[in-house]
């Protein structure tokens, strides 16, 4: 029993060593402080001769881009007049057939013939029923 008693001293002793041992670095007495002050400073952006580039070829490319959508709206507008004035020259064109066609008939000339269309392919010419007899071959 005695050697019970001194193994539960022993193993006692050395928890109650431990934490003598460790109350001190818990409590805090082995950090330090340190007080830093931050100042922000300002500094401009550091810019290379490449971006500076590139912003310009934006600027450039922007400004581009404006006044080809400017043009392409004119345009728009523009084909719109021209689609109506094409349409009033067209029934003006329609009707001068029309007064020509009423004075062709009494004075009695007769309409030419339809030219043939030039885009249209002509059919194929047709063959011959005998073809040439072949060249013998060699000597």
């Amino acid at each position: 029993m005695r050697s019970n008693r001194r193994t539960v001293v022993a193993i006692a002793g050395a928890v109650v060593g431990m934490i003598v041992l460790a109350l001190p670095t818990s409590v805090g007495q082995n950090q330090r402080n340190y007080e830093v002050q931050t100042r922000i400073y300002a500094t401009p952006e550091y810019r290379t001769d490449t971006t500076r580039a590139i912003d310009a070829y934006e600027r450039v490319m922007e400004r581009y881009m404006d006044a080809t959508e400017r043009n392409f709206a004119l345009m728009a507008a523009d084909i719109g007049a021209v689609a109506v004035r094409l349409e009033a020259i067209d029934a003006g064109l329609a009707k001068l057939d029309e007064r020509l066609e009423r004075i062709e008939r009494h004075l009695g000339i007769l309409p030419p013939l339809p030219a043939p269309d030039p885009n249209i392919p002509q059919p194929p010419t047709a063959t011959p029923l005998h073809s040439p007899t072949p060249r013998p071959y060699g000597p």
